[in-house]
């Protein structure tokens, strides 16, 4: 599973970019079953707390990405600790940022292999539990050789954040190809996250053409996680492991950077048609890519309409895996996909998806940002800050508000929200 950061519809040549040269990904695409409306939160550890535990990030206590809010209760179970106990191997590489306190950390979620940054992002230092090491807060290359855990050490790496991360994957799947072992590989990378710090060889394409040095480095950045991809593809061949592996790709927010300086002048960079992005409770904050390809088992190059999100993905790898969900274990907010992914056209009982930007004030009471930020999803409909209504199946870039021509549909997702925001109170656990 390979979760970028920041990295929204607009950010991959095959969804349109004309700029961006994404060849992997594109030929990953071409292969791929692809879920064409699935959503995650609009922010990093939201998105990381919902995936990892299969509820929504609230009901995890995650309702910031700092403030020591971002740390997943204690009380979830992940998907990882189940199959870990079902006889894989579960390693991160990359970015974790669900805390960084050691009972928060992934070696005690039930990562058995641990190579990560601390924070949210390399060198970010917040009061309280988020902050990373030392060395990458002092380090004027911060993407550069940085201080990463490994397991319970803390080793000095020497290169670009996202090839070392890409590197220490592909060395640790090696070593459970060879053995025989099954294993679930977690790749979040960093980037393309602020700040938007690039090798000069991915950067200088976009400074020649014109573009400010943070869209040269953001978009150098997607360029060097394409390479990178495109070598994880290549090592899958020599090691002949296509029949017995399934590869996932997708983000963990909507689009972060969607205008840009060329020559001097302010443009707006391609966004997949939406006009929103990262931190947005609009369709542009949480819809996402989400690639699936397994071969011979999944077909190639077919679009899966059917509305899905990252709160699914722990039931449907409980499911590939064989292993039983307990029953003492959190309650899952999410199902398994797996009919879908044995028929695309399989029937998909219609659900909310209840979306929250969070990050309230520290000490405030939640109560008062209950509807700032917030959105409620269903296959036809969006319902938006509550008030605003657009109808995707006709409108899936959210043009024309049809609030006043629908009062029945308001009223209804109305009361599922007040619903699920009432029971979802209790569970915000770090708000003091």
């Amino acid at each position: 599973l390979v979760m970028t950061d920041d990295q929204g519809m607009g950010d991959l040549s095959c969804l349109g970019n004309t700029v961006l040269r994404t060849p992997h990904l594109d030929r990953f695409h071409a292969m791929s079953t692809r879920f064409t409306d699935f959503h995650v939160s609009p922010t990093c550890a939201p998105t990381r707390s919902a995936l990892l535990s299969g509820r929504h990030e609230f009901r995890n206590g995650v309702t910031h990405t700092i403030k020591e809010r971002e740390r997943m209760a204690l009380s979830s179970t992940t998907f990882p600790k189940l199959l870990a106990k079902a006889g894989y191997e579960t390693g991160i590489f990359g970015k974790w940022h669900l805390g960084d306190e050691d009972a928060y950390q992934p070696y005690n979620r039930g990562f058995t292999e641990t190579f990560i940054h601390g924070a949210g992002g390399i060198g970010q230092a917040y009061e309280g539990s988020c902050a990373d090491f030392p060395p990458n807060r002092a380090s004027k290359g911060r993407y550069f050789d940085n201080a990463i855990l490994h397991n319970d050490t803390i080793v000095m790496t020497k290169g670009f954040c996202t090839d070392v991360f890409f590197q220490a994957a592909l060395g640790w799947i090696k070593k459970n190809l060879d053995a025989k072992q099954p294993f679930f590989a977690y790749i979040p990378p960093n980037a393309p996250h602020g700040p938007m710090i690039a090798p000069d060889k991915y950067k200088n394409r976009f400074l020649d053409l014109g573009y400010d040095a943070n869209t040269a480095g953001r978009y150098g950045m997607i360029e060097n996680i394409d390479d990178n991809f495109g070598l994880l593809m290549k090592k899958l061949d020599d090691w002949n492991a296509w029949d017995n592996t399934l590869v996932i790709f997708m983000t963990d927010n909507g689009q972060a950077g969607r205008s840009a300086k060329l020559n001097g002048k302010r443009v707006t960079l391609w966004t997949g048609g939406f006009k929103s992005g990262k931190g947005s409770n609009y369709e542009g904050g949480t819809h996402v890519p989400a690639f699936w390809y397994w071969k011979g088992k999944l077909g190639e190059g077919v679009d899966i309409p059917a509305l899905t999100a990252h709160i699914d993905l722990f039931k449907t790898f409980a499911d590939l895996a064989g292993v039983k969900i307990p029953g003492d274990i959190q309650q899952i907010d999410g199902r398994s996909m797996l009919p879908l992914l044995k028929n695309p056209k399989a029937k998909w009982k219609d659900r909310d998806l209840f979306t929250h930007k969070g990050r309230w004030a520290k000490g405030s009471d939640p109560n008062d940002s209950k509807f700032k930020g917030c959105a409620v999803r269903t296959a036809r409909w969006r319902f938006v800050g509550n008030k605003e209504l657009y109808d995707i199946s006709k409108d899936p870039y959210e043009k024309v508000d049809v609030a006043d021509q629908h009062p029945e549909v308001i009223a209804k997702l109305r009361k599922s929200y007040d619903k699920w925001w009432k029971d979802t109170l209790p569970l915000m656990v770090n708000e003091d």
